[in-house]
């Protein structure tokens, strides 16, 4: 067993790997660590596994989709996940460092770096891709966001500090250590990275508490994007699968019935194509002046990607666009 199954399964159980493994490339060349040492890049696979597995257990449609490719005795190639968050003008969202340094702290010991930022206006957000260093086409990217508090009204932001203000930080003693050491020597001990690794995980979630119904529907009435993020904090956004031809892809989702977005984005370049399917939608419990409330709103989503060669290059076009983003970011809105 690999250095990423014994990673994933000490978090997962041997049955739940075993499962997402018959369904989840893992690039083979990916370092299988140094004896009792794993390398930055098998903790890197193993957390993005494990958060592939847990969006699948919150996003019914993506799920369908999986156990489609399952049943066929295909794979699925995790191109990238998502992360919003939020970035307030003047520090920190409480004890959550500043919008997207809340996961670079995370991301950068892992073997990532900043390969393209993209600016997204119509959001008042930013976007940036961060890449793995040592295994760029095969390890998972993230596309973690920022939404601008400070471009919208002076109401607006006084309804985010109420909500995101006093946000937790959820990295703990052990996930400290682990990126201390990855940082240090691009690896560490086993038993310091399945002791670290749940507090990496958990960093993928919502660490405020629960919105009242009126500051939620006030921020959904000036950005669907902080209105998501307000229910689902920091969780994964969506997850991405890479696939051949995404225009093909669509066309059958669509025959089948499943919520596929109308139209696929295509980049500037011409050669990074997606689409996904609309959220699914989840339950989630609000604060009221008699107690708590509970209502439907928008959850996390999968999505799809076709990738080109750049023919300057030769090599997979692993860049984003700012227009497709734009777009895809629109899967969240409530219908």
């Amino acid at each position: 067993m690999s250095a990423v199954e014994r990673l994933i399964e000490a978090q997962l159980g041997a049955e739940a790997t075993r499962r997402l493994l018959e369904v989840v490339e893992i690039d083979p060349t990916i370092g299988s660590g140094d004896g009792d040492d794993v390398t930055r890049g098998d903790v890197a696979m193993a957390l993005g596994a494990c958060l592939f597995d847990g969006l699948l257990r919150t996003v019914p449609s993506g799920a369908a989709y999986v156990e489609d490719r399952r049943a066929e005795g295909g794979k699925v190639c995790f191109d990238h996940g998502a992360i919003r968050t939020i970035l307030f003008a003047d520090g920190p969202t409480g004890a959550l460092p500043a919008g997207q340094l809340a996961f670079s702290r995370i991301l950068e010991p892992l073997g990532y770096a900043v390969a393209g930022t993209y600016p997204l206006p119509r959001l008042n957000m930013t976007g940036r891709a961060y890449c793995h260093l040592d295994h760029a086409e095969t390890i998972p990217q993230y596309f973690v966001s920022e939404l601008h508090v400070d471009r919208f009204d002076e109401d607006f932001g006084v309804i985010a500090k109420r909500v995101f203000g006093q946000s937790r930080d959820p990295l703990g003693a052990a996930a400290r250590t682990l990126l201390k050491a990855l940082s240090a020597t691009h690896k560490a001990p086993f038993v310091v990275a399945t002791a670290g690794l749940p507090e990496l995980l958990a960093a993928f979630g919502r660490h405020h508490d629960e919105p009242t119904l009126d500051d939620y529907h006030a921020l959904r009435g000036a950005s669907p994007e902080a209105a998501w993020i307000a229910t689902e904090g920091n969780a994964f956004n969506h997850a991405t699968d890479r696939v051949a031809d995404v225009e093909a892809l669509a066309e059958r989702q669509r025959l089948i019935g499943r919520p596929i977005k109308e139209r696929v984005e295509i980049s500037t370049n011409g050669r990074v194509r997606q689409t996904a399917y609309r959220a699914d939608p989840v339950t989630r419990r609000f604060r009221a002046e008699d107690g708590t409330v509970e209502q439907q709103v928008p959850g996390s989503f999968y999505e799809f990607i076709t990738r080109d060669s750049d023919p300057e290059t030769g090599r997979l076009d692993l860049s984003f666009d700012s227009g497709n983003a734009t777009g895809i970011f629109q899967m969240t809105k409530v219908a």
